[in-house]
């Protein structure tokens, strides 16, 4: 894959700023184009390698801002299968061909994309009963889906409601996951060669956009329509889908 440096650092520059409003408070809708978007411009096991060390800065903002908040119980219940939804997906990864892969991250930004379109159906549908092995399985999707493209966010999301959590504690438990989830993933991607250090030192001037984005997502989550802003973030997500499942 031949890409324009110019089109690569603008491309770059804007998937940095998304990773910022996400996690400043604009959801992890916003969040799960930066996976897409990157894999439009180099291979999409580099993708996930350069994305990998960015959203692990982004998060020391976003527990930052959510410092204690959180339920220990929940998150110590997700950590075992992410570890197990890692490994699996990181034998995905590392065995199966390039171009497969790229398809394969397509087709599950689509399954994020319908999940969002079902979201409230499927809430209102579950008669829910809470048991353990609940936040094993939400765990083991999230930390697959995590580690292929970096949208571990619906499973965890789905689990979190399911508990009748607060806003705030649903916020934080879903900030301190992610947190720990990244540093698991780091030595599956150091094993499989997925890090680049000269393309991260080549974007390195480009990180001060994380703050200025987790800035401008605190302020804009308060000012914007998030129901019709999801639904916009949805409609790229498909776009950017289909233009990777169709190698364009």
């Amino acid at each position: 894959m031949t890409v324009d440096p110019v089109t690569f650092y603008v491309m770059t520059a804007i998937v940095i700023m998304i990773i910022g409003l996400s996690k400043g408070g604009l959801g992890g809708t916003l969040g799960a184009l930066a996976t897409p978007l990157m894999a439009l411009v180099m291979p999409a096991d580099q993708a996930v390698g350069l994305l990998l060390p960015i959203l692990m800065l982004a998060d020391i903002f976003a527990v930052a801002f959510h410092w204690k908040r959180w339920n220990s119980r929940f998150v110590w219940l997700l950590l075992p299968g992410s570890v197990v939804g890692v490994t699996i997906g990181m034998y995905f990864i590392t065995n199966v061909p390039g171009r497969l892969l790229q398809i394969a991250l397509g087709l599950i930004i689509v399954l994020f994309a319908l999940y969002k379109f079902f979201e409230k159906r499927i809430q209102k549908s579950l008669t829910y009963k809470s048991r353990s092995w609940h936040g094993i399985l939400a765990g083991t999707v999230a930390g697959f889906s995590s580690a292929l493209a970096h949208t571990g966010g619906p499973p965890v999301s789905i689990y979190l409601l399911m508990q009748n959590v607060t806003p705030g504690v649903f916020n934080a438990t879903s900030a301190i996951f992610f947190f720990i989830l990244n540093w698991i993933k780091v030595p599956y991607y150091w094993y499989a060669g997925l890090f680049h250090w000269n393309q991260i030192v080549q974007i390195a001037w480009l990180l001060p956009l994380i703050p200025i984005g987790v800035w401008v997502g605190r302020w804009a989550s308060s000012k914007l329509n998030k129901e019709v802003f999801d639904w916009i973030i949805v409609g790229l997500l498909l776009v950017a889908a289909v233009m990777l499942m169709l190698g364009v």
